[in-house]
């Protein structure tokens, strides 16, 4: 490994970089004398160390990735509130259920916590319970479109897999962005892999608890659209499933995505469509989160734009 000439490259990019560490002649005599006392094997770590220092949060994060995490904040709010609520309104099949939801809110709130610490003063302010409606209408603006959502659990649970789905896949859309700052992308990711385990438990949750029940599955298979049985597919419409394609839909493919890395995964491995689907997730751009989101707040409310 080069590293005079990795700091070098990186310098035709970032004229800034010695900066960000301390002056030129400081870093390459540290580099000189770590050199001496650490074998190869362990400079890489160091290195990684002191691009940490460089790139890491210094107190005002990028815009763009202050975005990504206000809106994974905003889409935890979401969750937190619904789940709090339902927890006081919604008749529980059992305790089991109960237990479940009681863990994943807990989730939720340790998950505010973290994306309110990495943003600091750029997180946006609690939300409250009042922004939200739960029912579809829009604080009264249209229809319900779910009036039981908190009281009926079948319908509680439908639109909490609606939820926890949109947030897997904007966590995703959002981890590229993240990149640059590698402790924060690494918290996301680890919030992901969290959200994604919810969904599982509660599309279990769903099939009530019966494993031998086959829909829904507990992972996304094509586009969700299939089944017409009541009961076993979310009841948002098209425009609200989470499922379909984002903008633009070559970056933000459907979840019936059977094209990876250029490659036809049902052509080339000979397996069904649906299989080909079940083995990747798809990302979500923004905008498309928050057009999910918009129908679940009260209609003189912009959080989601």
């Amino acid at each position: 490994m080069d590293l005079y000439q990795i700091i070098t490259d990186i310098e035709k990019v970032d004229p800034e970089v010695y900066a960000r560490f301390d002056s030129r002649r400081q870093v390459f005599r540290h580099l000189t004398g770590i050199g001496r006392k650490l074998t190869a094997a362990t400079l890489p770590g160091v290195f990684a160390g002191l691009f940490s220092k460089a790139y890491g949060q210094t107190g005002t994060l990028p815009a763009a990735i202050a975005d990504v995490l206000n809106l994974a904040l905003k889409l935890e709010y979401l969750e937190k509130y619904f789940y709090q609520t339902a927890l006081t309104t919604v008749a529980f099949p059992n305790a089991e259920a109960r237990r479940a939801i009681e863990i994943i809110l807990n989730d939720e709130n340790g998950h505010i916590t973290t994306l309110r610490g990495a943003l600091g003063a750029q997180a946006i302010a609690d939300p409250g319970l009042t922004t939200f409606d739960y029912t579809g209408s829009r604080g009264g603006e249209r229809a319900p479109l779910f009036p039981d959502v908190l009281t009926n659990f079948a319908t509680f649970i439908t639109v909490s897999q609606s939820f926890v789905d949109t947030g897997v896949r904007a966590y995703k859309g959002g981890a590229p962005v993240l990149m640059p700052n590698k402790d924060i992308l690494q918290t996301a990711l680890n919030i992901h892999s969290v959200e994604a385990r919810h969904s599982s438990r509660v599309r279990a949750l769903r099939r009530g608890g019966n494993l031998s029940t086959s829909l829904p599955k507990s992972w996304i298979v094509g586009d969700e659209g299939y089944a017409a049985v009541a009961g076993q597919v979310t009841p948002l419409g098209v425009g609200l499933r989470p499922y379909g394609p984002g903008n633009p839909a070559t970056t933000y493919p459907a979840e019936n995505n059977i094209t990876q890395a250029g490659v036809n995964i049902q052509t080339t491995s000979s397996i069904s469509a649906n299989a080909a689907t079940e083995a990747f997730d798809e990302p979500l751009d923004p905008a498309t989160v928050m057009s999910i989101a918009r129908n679940f707040v009260v209609r003189t409310s912009n959080i989601f734009g």
